[in-house]
């Protein structure tokens, strides 16, 4: 009966690690609604509308991150298909005329009345849970040709190949950076591995290529300054507002670009006004914030009982992190322009669902792994 207790008081139990990832989650939402009352502004005649949304989301992301944090990885494996198959399905779907909701040329959202519903976000979970159980069950395999490689790579190049039809480029291309990963880490063979990834650049590039808008956009990228009026209007914008703010900002509601200068102000460029309104110490700040999700998750990690557990929390943990830099890098200029969010801090709520999912499963592995070994079985 004292075990059970003890057990049941570890399970509930959150380690000072996990408590530090919790406080800079709240403290990127909190920025993140601070900035989007001042970004929205201009873009609703009551500026608490968006606001309104955004909190009412983020109660649902919160819930979301409860059910995450404290289910039983372990249990949910004989559902994973299903999850798998239902985020396939929608990702088709959406692609037919008349159900997904059509926005400035891309189909990626499913709506429910006045709710919109970005699918690809669903189609990361499958992916990842998907994925990690396939490869930690067929990890004395994983040197084979067919078992070990070719069977995951076509379960990535599924969901990848479906984003893409939407067509969304940068998710696309993350859940192929995330998938690639896994496969390495799970011990597919480089030999295989290296071939496919310069394989799968290239029909990424050749998918570039034969897409005006996407084309347009790398394009302009490697000419900010000729295209500045034109094509890379919004990223030039973005540059004058980290120029703009400096060290310290000029202060909350004090900026120039979101009053309708920078287009996707609320969204895709948040970080711009971080950085025009708040100055560069706090957008340092976030990326600090960032990196120490980042490592807290990577050092947790080699408590991990079995493969399908640490490649569940590492999938989620690098979801969240290299979304976060490929945000921070298209915003930056470091990147071509993609419309990817921020996580936490950018308006959209079923991207901040998931994120709170996936830094759930993170606080999961973080909790539960803090378990005495006596408590918790590890694969032989």
């Amino acid at each position: 009966m004292n075990v059970d207790l003890a057990q049941k008081s570890y399970f509930l139990r959150l380690p000072p690690t996990g408590f530090l990832v919790v406080v800079c989650v709240l403290g990127l939402t909190l920025l993140g609604l601070v900035v989007l009352f001042s970004a929205s502004q201009s873009m609703h005649e009551n500026p608490a509308f968006l606001l309104r949304r955004q909190i009412t989301w983020l109660g649902l992301a919160l819930c979301a991150g409860a059910v995450a944090m404290f289910i039983d990885l372990e249990k949910i494996r004989p559902f994973i298909w299903i999850l798998a198959l239902s985020s396939l399905v929608l990702l088709i779907i959406v692609l037919i005329p008349g159900i997904g909701i059509r926005v400035n040329g891309a189909q990626r959202w499913l709506g429910f009345g006045s709710v919109r519903f970005q699918v690809s976000e669903f189609g990361k979970l499958g992916l990842i849970f998907l994925l990690a159980h396939y490869l930690a069950v067929n990890r004395r395999r994983m040197s084979e040709m067919v078992a070990g490689f070719f069977i995951p790579c076509t379960i990535i190049g599924l969901f990848c190949a479906l984003i893409i039809l939407e067509p969304d480029f940068g998710t696309a291309l993350l859940c192929g950076v995330v998938g690639g990963t896994l496969l390495f880490l799970a011990g597919a063979k480089l030999r295989y591995l290296i071939p496919a990834g310069i394989g799968a650049l290239a029909l990424f590039a050749v998918a570039v290529w034969h897409d005006p808008v996407r084309l347009r956009r790398v394009t302009s990228f490697l000419d900010m300054e000729g295209t500045r009026s034109d094509a890379s209007y919004q990223l030039w914008q973005g540059i004058l507002a980290f120029g703009a703010g400096g060290l310290g900002g000029v202060g909350v509601g004090s900026g120039r670009q979101q009053m309708a200068f920078l287009p996707e102000a609320h969204t895709d460029f948040i970080f711009a006004i971080v950085g025009e309104e708040l100055g560069f110490f706090f957008t340092a700040g976030v990326v600090a914030l960032f990196l120490t999700i980042f490592l807290i998750g990577v050092i947790k990690l080699r408590n991990a009982p079995n493969l399908y557990q640490y490649l569940v929390v590492f999938g989620a943990l690098i979801m969240l992190t290299f979304q976060a830099l490929i945000n921070i890098g298209v915003v930056t200029g470091c990147l071509p322009t993609k419309g990817i969010s921020l996580p936490f801090i950018s308006y959209g709520g079923s991207n901040l669902v998931f994120m709170f999912i996936f830094i759930g499963i993170l606080l999961n592995g973080v909790r539960t792994w803090e378990l005495p070994r006596a408590y918790r079985a590890r694969d032989l």
